[in-house]
Protein backbone atom coordinates (compact mmCIF):
# COMPACT_ATOMS: atom_id res chain seq x y z
CA UNK A 1 0.00 0.00 0.00
CA UNK A 2 1.35 3.44 -0.97
CA UNK A 3 0.22 7.03 -0.55
CA UNK A 4 -0.23 7.28 -4.32
CA UNK A 5 -2.62 4.32 -4.31
CA UNK A 6 -4.62 5.88 -1.48
CA UNK A 7 -4.79 9.22 -3.32
CA UNK A 8 -6.04 7.44 -6.45
CA UNK A 9 -8.62 5.54 -4.38
CA UNK A 10 -9.89 8.82 -2.89
CA UNK A 11 -10.04 10.59 -6.24
CA UNK A 12 -11.97 7.75 -7.93
CA UNK A 13 -14.42 7.68 -5.01
CA UNK A 14 -14.96 11.45 -5.28
CA UNK A 15 -15.38 11.46 -9.07
CA UNK A 16 -17.13 8.07 -9.35
CA UNK A 17 -15.20 7.69 -12.57
CA UNK A 18 -11.87 6.13 -13.51
CA UNK A 19 -11.61 8.44 -16.51
CA UNK A 20 -12.22 11.69 -14.59
CA UNK A 21 -9.91 10.60 -11.77
CA UNK A 22 -7.12 9.81 -14.23
CA UNK A 23 -7.59 13.14 -15.98
CA UNK A 24 -7.46 15.15 -12.75
CA UNK A 25 -4.43 13.23 -11.47
CA UNK A 26 -2.62 13.54 -14.79
CA UNK A 27 -2.09 9.79 -15.20
CA UNK A 28 -3.45 7.09 -17.50
CA UNK A 29 -6.67 5.25 -16.82
CA UNK A 30 -4.76 1.97 -16.80
CA UNK A 31 -2.56 3.34 -14.00
CA UNK A 32 -5.70 4.13 -12.00
CA UNK A 33 -7.07 0.63 -12.56
CA UNK A 34 -3.75 -0.95 -11.62
CA UNK A 35 -3.50 1.05 -8.37
CA UNK A 36 -6.99 0.06 -7.29
CA UNK A 37 -6.40 -3.57 -8.21
CA UNK A 38 -3.27 -3.57 -6.05
CA UNK A 39 -5.18 -2.12 -3.11
CA UNK A 40 -8.00 -4.64 -3.47
CA UNK A 41 -5.50 -7.50 -3.63
CA UNK A 42 -3.57 -6.13 -0.65
CA UNK A 43 -6.72 -5.87 1.48
CA UNK A 44 -8.50 -8.82 -0.14
CA UNK A 45 -11.71 -6.79 -0.56
CA UNK A 46 -13.69 -5.15 -3.35
CA UNK A 47 -13.59 -1.38 -3.04
CA UNK A 48 -16.03 -0.60 -5.84
CA UNK A 49 -19.00 -2.31 -7.39
CA UNK A 50 -19.13 -2.00 -11.17
CA UNK A 51 -22.54 -2.27 -12.82
CA UNK A 52 -23.65 -1.13 -16.29
CA UNK A 53 -20.68 1.16 -16.73
CA UNK A 54 -21.17 2.90 -13.38
CA UNK A 55 -19.10 2.48 -10.24
CA UNK A 56 -19.98 2.97 -6.59
CA UNK A 57 -18.25 2.28 -3.31
CA UNK A 58 -18.95 -1.01 -1.57
CA UNK A 59 -19.75 -0.96 2.14
CA UNK A 60 -16.15 -1.80 3.07
CA UNK A 61 -14.99 0.72 0.46
CA UNK A 62 -16.96 3.46 2.24
CA UNK A 63 -15.38 2.54 5.56
CA UNK A 64 -11.84 2.38 4.18
CA UNK A 65 -12.29 5.68 2.32
CA UNK A 66 -12.68 7.55 5.62
CA UNK A 67 -9.45 6.02 6.92
CA UNK A 68 -7.64 6.69 3.63
CA UNK A 69 -8.53 10.39 3.91
CA UNK A 70 -7.23 10.44 7.48
CA UNK A 71 -3.94 8.83 6.38
CA UNK A 72 -3.42 11.28 3.50
CA UNK A 73 -4.38 14.23 5.70
CA UNK A 74 -1.86 13.15 8.35
CA UNK A 75 0.84 12.71 5.71
CA UNK A 76 0.19 16.21 4.39
CA UNK A 77 0.35 17.66 7.89
CA UNK A 78 3.67 15.90 8.49
CA UNK A 79 5.08 17.31 5.26
CA UNK A 80 3.93 20.82 6.14
CA UNK A 81 5.48 20.49 9.60
CA UNK A 82 8.79 19.54 7.96
CA UNK A 83 8.57 22.56 5.64
CA UNK A 84 7.75 24.81 8.61
CA UNK A 85 10.75 23.48 10.54
CA UNK A 86 12.95 24.61 7.63
CA UNK A 87 11.20 27.97 7.48
CA UNK A 88 9.47 27.10 4.20
CA UNK A 89 5.72 27.80 4.17
CA UNK A 90 4.44 25.33 1.60
CA UNK A 91 1.45 23.06 1.34
CA UNK A 92 -2.21 22.98 0.40
CA UNK A 93 -5.24 24.49 2.12
CA UNK A 94 -8.78 23.40 1.25
CA UNK A 95 -11.46 25.81 2.46
CA UNK A 96 -15.23 25.46 2.58
CA UNK A 97 -17.48 28.51 2.32
CA UNK A 98 -21.26 28.91 2.46
CA UNK A 99 -23.47 31.51 0.83
CA UNK A 100 -22.85 35.19 0.43
CA UNK A 101 -22.09 35.80 4.11
CA UNK A 102 -18.70 34.11 4.09
CA UNK A 103 -18.01 34.02 0.34
CA UNK A 104 -18.52 37.76 -0.12
CA UNK A 105 -18.17 39.39 3.29
CA UNK A 106 -15.33 37.41 4.88
CA UNK A 107 -13.42 35.23 2.44
CA UNK A 108 -12.06 37.69 -0.18
CA UNK A 109 -10.38 40.00 2.34
CA UNK A 110 -9.08 37.04 4.33
CA UNK A 111 -7.67 35.26 1.27
CA UNK A 112 -5.92 38.43 0.12
CA UNK A 113 -4.19 38.84 3.48
CA UNK A 114 -3.36 35.14 3.69
CA UNK A 115 -1.89 35.08 0.18
CA UNK A 116 0.33 38.05 1.01
CA UNK A 117 1.73 36.22 4.06
CA UNK A 118 1.93 32.72 2.59
CA UNK A 119 2.33 33.04 -1.19
CA UNK A 120 3.46 29.43 -1.65
CA UNK A 121 0.39 27.78 -0.10
CA UNK A 122 -1.96 26.33 -2.72
CA UNK A 123 -5.55 27.30 -1.89
CA UNK A 124 -8.73 25.58 -3.03
CA UNK A 125 -12.21 26.85 -2.14
CA UNK A 126 -15.39 24.75 -2.23
CA UNK A 127 -18.73 26.56 -1.91
CA UNK A 128 -21.96 25.01 -0.68
CA UNK A 129 -24.58 25.27 2.05
CA UNK A 130 -23.75 25.39 5.75
CA UNK A 131 -24.75 21.72 6.06
CA UNK A 132 -22.63 20.72 3.06
CA UNK A 133 -19.55 22.50 4.38
CA UNK A 134 -19.92 20.73 7.74
CA UNK A 135 -20.21 17.38 5.97
CA UNK A 136 -17.13 18.11 3.84
CA UNK A 137 -15.16 18.84 7.03
CA UNK A 138 -16.30 15.60 8.65
CA UNK A 139 -15.37 13.62 5.52
CA UNK A 140 -11.96 15.33 5.22
CA UNK A 141 -12.89 16.74 1.82
CA UNK A 142 -11.76 20.13 3.11
CA UNK A 143 -9.39 21.21 5.90
CA UNK A 144 -11.38 24.08 7.35
CA UNK A 145 -14.73 25.68 6.66
CA UNK A 146 -16.93 28.58 7.63
CA UNK A 147 -19.88 27.48 9.73
CA UNK A 148 -22.88 28.82 11.59
CA UNK A 149 -22.18 28.03 15.25
CA UNK A 150 -22.53 26.04 17.37
CA UNK A 151 -21.37 22.84 15.65
CA UNK A 152 -21.06 20.31 18.49
CA UNK A 153 -19.59 17.59 16.26
CA UNK A 154 -16.69 19.81 15.12
CA UNK A 155 -13.96 21.94 16.68
CA UNK A 156 -14.92 25.56 16.13
CA UNK A 157 -13.33 29.00 16.32
CA UNK A 158 -15.69 32.01 16.65
CA UNK A 159 -15.30 34.98 14.35
CA UNK A 160 -18.25 37.31 13.97
CA UNK A 161 -21.91 37.86 14.78
CA UNK A 162 -24.55 38.49 12.16
CA UNK A 163 -28.25 39.31 12.27
CA UNK A 164 -31.17 38.42 10.07
CA UNK A 165 -32.89 41.30 8.32
CA UNK A 166 -36.08 41.76 6.31
CA UNK A 167 -36.14 42.93 2.70
CA UNK A 168 -39.43 44.77 2.24
CA UNK A 169 -41.07 46.33 -0.85
CA UNK A 170 -41.29 50.09 -0.31
CA UNK A 171 -45.02 50.02 -1.14
CA UNK A 172 -45.77 47.93 1.98
CA UNK A 173 -46.83 49.95 5.02
CA UNK A 174 -44.39 48.10 7.29
CA UNK A 175 -41.50 49.48 5.25
CA UNK A 176 -42.09 52.83 6.98
CA UNK A 177 -41.34 51.31 10.41
CA UNK A 178 -37.86 51.28 11.96
CA UNK A 179 -38.01 47.48 12.23
CA UNK A 180 -40.18 44.57 11.19
CA UNK A 181 -42.05 42.75 13.92
CA UNK A 182 -41.59 39.14 12.97
CA UNK A 183 -45.29 38.46 13.62
CA UNK A 184 -46.17 40.84 10.77
CA UNK A 185 -44.75 38.32 8.29
CA UNK A 186 -48.06 36.46 8.44
CA UNK A 187 -49.82 39.42 6.83
CA UNK A 188 -47.74 39.64 3.64
CA UNK A 189 -46.54 37.41 0.79
CA UNK A 190 -43.25 35.75 1.74
CA UNK A 191 -40.25 34.82 -0.39
CA UNK A 192 -38.34 31.91 1.14
CA UNK A 193 -34.61 31.70 0.54
CA UNK A 194 -33.32 28.31 -0.63
CA UNK A 195 -29.71 29.40 -0.12
CA UNK A 196 -27.42 28.78 2.84
CA UNK A 197 -29.72 30.54 5.32
CA UNK A 198 -32.84 28.48 4.56
CA UNK A 199 -32.62 26.13 7.55
CA UNK A 200 -31.94 29.06 9.89
CA UNK A 201 -34.87 31.09 8.53
CA UNK A 202 -37.16 28.06 8.85
CA UNK A 203 -36.00 27.57 12.44
CA UNK A 204 -36.66 31.22 13.18
CA UNK A 205 -40.20 31.04 11.81
CA UNK A 206 -40.89 27.84 13.74
CA UNK A 207 -39.52 29.36 16.94
CA UNK A 208 -42.06 32.19 16.72
CA UNK A 209 -44.90 29.93 15.51
CA UNK A 210 -45.22 31.75 12.20
CA UNK A 211 -46.57 30.17 9.03
CA UNK A 212 -46.07 32.79 6.32
CA UNK A 213 -47.80 32.78 2.96
CA UNK A 214 -44.88 31.54 0.86
CA UNK A 215 -45.31 32.72 -2.72
CA UNK A 216 -41.81 31.95 -4.00
CA UNK A 217 -38.82 29.82 -2.99
CA UNK A 218 -35.56 31.00 -4.53
CA UNK A 219 -31.90 30.10 -4.15
CA UNK A 220 -30.22 33.17 -5.68
CA UNK A 221 -29.95 36.34 -3.60
CA UNK A 222 -30.09 38.54 -6.70
CA UNK A 223 -33.35 36.89 -7.79
CA UNK A 224 -34.85 37.41 -4.34
CA UNK A 225 -33.86 41.08 -4.44
CA UNK A 226 -35.42 41.51 -7.87
CA UNK A 227 -38.70 39.95 -6.73
CA UNK A 228 -38.86 42.15 -3.62
CA UNK A 229 -38.05 45.14 -5.84
CA UNK A 230 -41.07 44.15 -7.97
CA UNK A 231 -43.24 44.27 -4.83
CA UNK A 232 -43.80 40.50 -4.82
CA UNK A 233 -43.19 39.84 -1.13
CA UNK A 234 -40.97 40.10 1.95
CA UNK A 235 -37.80 38.05 2.37
CA UNK A 236 -35.55 37.31 5.33
CA UNK A 237 -31.81 37.04 4.70
CA UNK A 238 -28.58 37.36 6.67
CA UNK A 239 -27.38 40.95 6.95
CA UNK A 240 -23.83 40.02 5.92
CA UNK A 241 -25.21 38.50 2.72
CA UNK A 242 -26.61 41.87 1.65
CA UNK A 243 -23.86 44.24 0.41
CA UNK A 244 -24.88 47.89 0.40
CA UNK A 245 -23.75 48.20 -3.21
CA UNK A 246 -26.17 45.46 -4.29
CA UNK A 247 -29.06 46.88 -2.29
CA UNK A 248 -28.49 50.31 -3.87
CA UNK A 249 -29.28 48.81 -7.29
CA UNK A 250 -32.80 47.95 -6.10
CA UNK A 251 -34.42 51.29 -5.20
CA UNK A 252 -37.78 49.80 -4.18
CA UNK A 253 -36.32 47.50 -1.53
CA UNK A 254 -36.11 48.60 2.10
CA UNK A 255 -33.87 46.78 4.59
CA UNK A 256 -35.11 46.57 8.16
CA UNK A 257 -33.90 44.67 11.26
CA UNK A 258 -36.24 42.11 12.77
CA UNK A 259 -37.93 42.41 16.14
CA UNK A 260 -37.10 40.61 18.28
CA UNK A 261 -33.52 40.93 17.11
CA UNK A 262 -32.24 37.58 15.88
CA UNK A 263 -28.53 36.86 15.73
CA UNK A 264 -26.44 34.08 14.33
CA UNK A 265 -22.78 33.36 14.99
CA UNK A 266 -20.26 32.54 12.30
CA UNK A 267 -16.87 30.96 12.78
CA UNK A 268 -14.44 28.45 11.33
CA UNK A 269 -14.60 24.71 11.96
CA UNK A 270 -12.23 21.76 11.64
CA UNK A 271 -12.64 18.05 12.27
CA UNK A 272 -9.78 17.64 14.75
CA UNK A 273 -8.00 20.55 16.40
CA UNK A 274 -4.95 18.41 17.17
CA UNK A 275 -4.49 17.38 13.53
CA UNK A 276 -4.57 20.79 11.89
CA UNK A 277 -1.83 21.49 9.37
CA UNK A 278 0.40 24.56 9.81
CA UNK A 279 -1.37 26.14 6.82
CA UNK A 280 -4.75 25.57 8.46
CA UNK A 281 -3.58 26.91 11.83
CA UNK A 282 -2.22 30.03 10.17
CA UNK A 283 -5.51 30.59 8.31
CA UNK A 284 -7.57 30.35 11.50
CA UNK A 285 -5.21 32.60 13.46
CA UNK A 286 -5.29 35.23 10.72
CA UNK A 287 -9.09 35.06 10.49
CA UNK A 288 -9.49 35.56 14.23
CA UNK A 289 -7.05 38.47 14.22
CA UNK A 290 -9.08 40.15 11.46
CA UNK A 291 -12.68 39.39 12.43
CA UNK A 292 -12.97 38.06 15.98
CA UNK A 293 -15.46 39.97 18.11
CA UNK A 294 -14.88 40.04 21.88
CA UNK A 295 -18.59 40.02 22.69
CA UNK A 296 -19.02 36.74 20.80
CA UNK A 297 -20.76 34.09 22.87
CA UNK A 298 -22.13 30.64 22.05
Amino acid sequence: MTFSQLEIFIKVAEQQSFTLAARQLGITQSAVSHALKCLEQHWNVSLFSREQGEISLTHIGQQLLLHAKEVINTAQIMQQEVHAAHGIQQGTLRIGSFGSSSSIHLLPELLKAYRERYPHIEIYVEEGTDAEVSRWISERQIDVGFAVLPKPQLFTFPLIQDIFIALIPDSYSVSKHSHLNIQDLQNYPFIMTRAGSQSHVEKLLKQHHIQPKITYQMSQLLTILNMVNLQEGIAIVADMAMPAELLALHPHVVKRPLFPNTQRQIGLAVKNQKLMSPACKAFIELAQSMFYQEEFSI
